[in-house]
């Protein structure tokens, strides 16, 4: 094949894998939101529907990997195309996930009776630290589409909002609990759903440090937030 339609026909590629992983991230960001949504109301039906989005988000990402697997098979991309592709790879996994932490909330949510759930101050944080979470997802693969590693390189300390949300969602439950205004299991589900998004969180910030690599070539070092606020004070 001609050079510049091997080219042409690599772009063409790598324009569908672009489209795939932003519909992906799409579905991802819809599923955390009716997971939250669907516990904080109480709405079986939409938390049901998380399991479809689930199953959208695997299926997309075996079209995604195979998609992958053509490029690097039929036009062999070279320098930041070729990271471009294996970064791809490594994100679906990060979206799987979140797809997969989704699900867990929503099965946590259909642990409780049917109905709004037991009363926990508007289920206290929670929706706070859900938008945060949202939002991170939300910057992280636009970063991706946009090839703008400049936005992600602080990635890292905006996860430190989301954790301490999530330290004072777990002592703010367990006080609930001492104070016998919600019952322990319930308690323990709401932790657990704070537990989810950290970890969905988490995600985001694997793929915020891959954009940097796609677009770079550099690997940022992962820092644990004690350790930068050290940093920080010397």
């Amino acid at each position: 094949m001609p050079e510049k339609a091997e080219r042409k026909a690599l772009e063409k590629g790598l324009n569908r894998l672009n489209e795939n992983m932003a519909t992906m991230a799409e579905l991802s960001e819809l599923a955390i939101r009716k997971a939250v949504d669907g516990l904080s109301r109480g709405d079986r039906a939409i938390l049901e529907e998380v399991f479809t989005l689930d199953q959208e988000i695997y299926a997309l990402q075996e079209e995604i990997e195979g998609t992958c697997v053509d490029l690097i098979a039929l036009h062999a991309p070279v320098a930041r195309d070729l990271r471009a592709v294996t970064t791809s790879l490594k994100i679906t996994t990060d979206l799987d996930r979140i797809g997969r932490y989704a699900k867990d909330i929503a099965e946590v949510a259909l642990q409780f009776p049917p109905g709004p759930p037991p009363s926990l101050a508007d289920l206290g944080k929670i929706p706070q630290m859900a938008e945060h979470t949202i939002r991170m997802v939300d910057t992280a693969i636009d970063a991706f589409l946009r090839r703008d590693a400049e936005s992600v390189r602080n990635i890292m300390q905006v996860d430190d909002e989301v954790d301490r949300l999530h330290d004072e969602v777990f002592q703010e439950v367990v006080g609930y609990m001492q104070a016998g205004r919600v019952e322990i299991a319930a308690g323990a589900r709401y932790i657990l759903v704070s537990r989810h998004l950290e970890r969905i969180a988490d995600h985001a910030v694997n793929i915020g440090l891959r954009v940097v690599y796609m677009v770079t070539g550099e690997t940022l070092p992962r820092i644990r937030a004690a350790d930068r606020a050290k940093r920080g004070q010397g």
